[in-house]
C-alpha cells in the first residue's frame, strides 16, 4: 500500500470537508433497509360477506400505510359449519378458498398486490396466506 496520498485524493478530501454536509448513519440507513413492515390478521369466526368486506377495506388501507405484507389467517375450514349443510360447496365456502378467489377477482385489490401465496408453517401454513402489497404511490 502506498504510504502517499495523490493530489486527486487530497483534492476531494478538501471538497468533502468544505461542504459540512451532514453524515448519514450508515447503521439506521441498513436497519431501515431491514424492516418488512408486516400485519397479521385472524378471519377465524368470518361469514364470507365479513370476510370479504373486510379484507377489501384492510388491503385498500394497508396499501396507503405502506405496508410490505399481511398475513392473513382463515383457518383451515375443518370446523366449518359448511361441512354439515349437504347443499353447500366443501370448499368453496370456506375462507381457506373463497377469501385468496375474492381478492384475485377483484381487479381494484390487485393493482395494489405483487403476490398471494400460501403462508409459511411459522405462520399458519395452509390455514393462511400472505399478501405482498405493492409501494404506495401518492
Amino acid at each position: 500500500m502506498s504510504e502517499k496520498i495523490s493530489n486527486k485524493d487530497k483534492k476531494d478530501w478538501e471538497n468533502f470537508l468544505s461542504k459540512k454536509e451532514p453524515l448519514q448513519d450508515k447503521e439506521t440507513l441498513n436497519l431501515n433497509k431491514n424492516i418488512i413492515k408486516s400485519k397479521y390478521y385472524d378471519f377465524h369466526g368470518f361469514s364470507l360477506d365479513e370476510a370479504n368486506k373486510s379484507i377489501n377495506k384492510l388491503i385498500k388501507d394497508s396499501y396507503k400505510k405502506g405496508v410490505k405484507k399481511l398475513i392473513i389467517v382463515t383457518g383451515k375450514g375443518i370446523h366449518s359449519d359448511n361441512e354439515k349443510n349437504p347443499y353447500t360447496s366443501k370448499d368453496l365456502g370456506i375462507l381457506k378458498h373463497s377469501l385468496p378467489d375474492y381478492i384475485k377477482n377483484n381487479p381494484d385489490l390487485m393493482e395494489l398486490i405483487t403476490e398471494i401465496k400460501e403462508a409459511d408453517l411459522e405462520d399458519g401454513g395452509s390455514g393462511a396466506f400472505y399478501i405482498f402489497l405493492k409501494k404506495f404511490k401518492n
